[in-house]
């Protein structure tokens, strides 16, 4: 599956007129130049054609993105020292995810997916992170 764009201000503001005057979906989307689907999943997920607003629609879609997700590995000393001691000791992230979920069964803040310790970190949180990354990378060679 391709990477979506993002409506617009813009387009939802045609969405929301042409909703009114009882435009289809697909009638909507030919003037959009986008998919039909792309469309009516943008008005279903706010609220069907009756009561699309694109002030709303606008607003949820800012509240959704701007919805912080902290990085499980800086947030948990106890979990950023189990990751390192499974990378100190050459373990692949699949082996430190399981071996986490094996020796902590009943604590969620314990577990971790082997995607997220391969994943490369952004340049701003390497430094929070320490040599994590390259850790990951050396390990995994």
């Amino acid at each position: 599956m391709g990477r979506r764009e993002q409506l617009t201000v813009e387009e939802r503001e045609l969405i929301s007129r042409e909703l009114s005057r009882s435009r289809s979906a697909r009638f909507i989307a030919k003037a959009l130049g986008r998919h039909h689907s792309t469309i009516a999943r943008e008005i279903d997920r706010n609220g069907g054609e009756k009561v699309y607003r694109a002030v709303d629609a606008q607003a949820r879609c800012d509240a959704l993105r701007a919805r912080p997700k902290g990085r499980k590995l800086v947030a948990s000393p106890a979990l950023h020292d189990a990751v390192n001691a499974g990378l100190a000791e050459k373990w692949s992230p699949k082996q430190i995810s399981e071996r986490l979920a094996t020796d902590h069964p009943d604590d969620e803040s314990m577990r971790v997916s082997h995607e997220t310790i391969a994943c490369h970190e952004a340049p701003d949180s390497r430094v929070e992170v320490g040599d994590l990354h390259r850790r990951v990378v050396a390990a995994t060679r």
